[in-house]
């Protein structure tokens, strides 16, 4: 039976078993096909994931949280990832804004405390960030942000792939306001019981179907003076916000992958154990092609695994790497899903033709795994992102 975990012991090497064991992962993957097929959020895989103190993970300790840092939460993430990847990325999506507010605590700045303050005590945050035809993210916005006169603002627009819209509490949403001199992108947070919001119930994708990211209408949604947390210009921006979000988005997406990654090696070396050839009447894990094609898989998820766990290592330790930062993450982000992807179309391969059904497992990989592509930053932002630091401008 799994329990309420307790803040761990800094001095102790930090095992991912510890908290999400074996058995709570069986009963995970058991799940993990009916959501699917159901296309219905994750309800009893949240519940027990709560009741631990998952959500807390990332929250410092004087915060009522684990106190862990973002090396052991990716390890958690890419572990959950192996059972339910669904599950996994839309608790990614809490576990990225308490990361980002306890690298900005970290950092000095209390800007986000209250994300950590209200994490400590249960509630639930989701992104209301991603829009349709915004391919800029986080350095300009097509939602309208209106002065309420008393500093706090009103939010009117469109926010796609809001992953936990059944159950947040917490909707971290942002917009421009042209109202006064230059642009400015507003910060804020808008509570459930806020009027001004909506779900449109319409998440209905190929795969990542348990997130149940629907998309939110906001129509004149207020968040007050207190909860708005930072007003930037539109553009680029190192500001500790977008820094924070960065790294902790960018860096867990790639655990949630890898996590992918790992589960389809393992399931297609299992498909090569237990599949035989009729024409040579040996099993295929003899078969030299499919021998080379294991080989090839492991190779290119051992070479994901230390570049993920350098740059949260790097990320908890405040290694400054000044403005290699940016293409860093970007470049952790790509490479993930696409390595990913890669392993897990060529585990299809290795599986056979069984794998083409929706009802298995390695099937709803090859699906889930889809997902990657769209999480920012896309392949395009990436290039431009590290050439820009190579090469400068381009005019």
């Amino acid at each position: 039976m799994t329990t309420t975990s307790q803040p761990r012991d800094p001095g102790t090497p930090f095992d991912p078993a510890s908290l999400l064991d074996d058995e709570l992962l069986e009963r995970f993957r058991a799940r993990a096909a009916g959501y699917d097929a159901s296309n219905s959020f994750p309800v009893d895989d949240f519940g027990e994931l709560r009741a631990l103190g998952y959500l807390r993970a990332a929250v410092p300790v004087a915060f009522g949280g684990l106190g862990l840092g973002l090396a052991e939460v990716a390890a958690l993430q890419s572990r959950l990832a192996t059972a339910a990847p669904a599950t996994a990325l839309a608790v990614n999506m809490h576990l990225v804004w308490t990361a980002a507010a306890a690298i900005v605590h970290a950092r000095g700045e209390s800007f986000l405390d209250l994300v950590l303050d209200d994490a400590g005590r249960g509630e639930v945050f989701a992104f209301g960030v991603s829009e349709p035809g915004n391919d800029l993210v986080l350095f300009d916005s097509v939602t309208t942000a209106s002065p309420t006169g008393d500093g706090g603002y009103a939010f009117t627009g469109t926010k796609i792939f809001t992953s936990l819209s059944p159950v947040w509490t917490r909707l971290g949403v942002f917009g421009r306001d042209d109202s006064a001199g230059d642009p400015v992108i507003v910060h804020g947070f808008l509570h459930r019981d806020d009027a001004g919001h909506e779900s449109l119930g319409d998440w209905d994708t190929i795969g990542m179907r348990g997130t149940q990211s629907h998309t939110t209408r906001l129509t004149g949604a207020v968040a007050p003076a207190s909860r708005i947390v930072r007003t930037l210009p539109v553009g680029p921006s190192a500001d500790p916000l977008v820094f924070g979000i960065f790294a902790a988005f960018e860096t867990l997406i790639a655990a949630v992958y890898r996590g992918i990654a790992r589960r389809a090696v393992a399931l297609a070396v299992a498909a090569a154990a237990g599949r035989s050839s009729r024409r040579t009447g040996q099993p295929l894990a003899a078969d030299p092609v499919v021998r080379w094609r294991m080989a090839d898989l492991w190779v290119d998820v051992d070479g994901l695994e230390p570049q993920i766990d350098r740059v949260a290592q790097d990320l908890d330790a405040l290694v400054d790497h000044g403005g290699d930062w940016f293409p860093r993450l970007v470049a952790l982000k790509l490479r993930s899903t696409s390595i990913a992807q890669s392993v897990v179309d060529r585990a299809v391969t290795v599986a056979g033709g069984g794998s083409y059904r929706s009802d298995t497992e390695l099937g709803r990989l090859y699906r889930d795994v889809l997902a990657g592509r769209f999480h920012p930053s896309s392949s395009d932002s990436v290039h431009a992102t590290v050439a820009q630091r190579l090469l400068g401008p381009a005019d």
